[in-house]
């Protein structure tokens, strides 16, 4: 089994496709390791503001059937593939990381750059996994989240409620394990 982290993302009906999305995730995986959930203004674009946040699951399926599974979920949710990279979406789920792989892996690049990029994504994956090492920096995502520029992007944690419980707030200069 692999652990594989996974971005999702949304900014249109954004309740609704990240619930559909972790529903259709607890149904194929099993239990998920969540973060909490995160507003964030649209990066690349003017747009809605997205919620994001980052999963964890444990598969047996390669990254090549599981990024097909993704990309399936995503166009069931109303996916738009002819739009441009920069732009709204109903349900955008990224593969993160897969175990500790680096490099292309069934045509996805592992792990994927917004990790160092986008607090979108580093932030909630410092909550959930604070003492794992990005696989290529070699360093914590606890520690790469406290050296980040909290003012390259605005971002703050939101209340949002899943299978009746409310996913946990935190503030940005608190993560566990730290």
């Amino acid at each position: 089994m692999a652990r594989v982290y996974l971005s999702l993302g949304s900014n249109i009906e954004r309740e609704r496709h990240i619930l559909a999305a972790l529903d259709a995730l607890a149904e194929r995986f099993g239990p998920l390791q969540l973060s909490s959930v995160y507003e964030s203004q649209a990066i690349g674009f003017d747009g809605d503001p997205f919620l994001n946040m980052v999963v964890g699951v444990d598969t047996d399926l390669t990254v090549g059937l599981l990024s097909n599974y993704l990309k399936s979920l995503e166009d069931l949710h109303g996916r738009r593939r002819d739009c441009p990279r920069y732009s709204g979406r109903t349900l955008d789920i990224d593969i993160l990381t897969y175990d500790q792989c680096i490099g292309v892996v069934d045509g996805v690049t592992l792990p994927r750059g917004e990790i160092l990029e986008n607090a979108f994504v580093l932030w909630p994956l410092a909550e959930l996994a604070p003492n794992e090492q990005h696989p290529q920096v070699g360093q914590s995502y606890g520690h790469l989240w406290q050296r980040y520029d909290r003012h390259a992007q605005k971002l703050w944690p939101v209340s949002f409620v899943w299978k009746g419980s409310e996913l946990s707030r935190m503030s940005p200069d608190r993560v566990e394990g730290l």
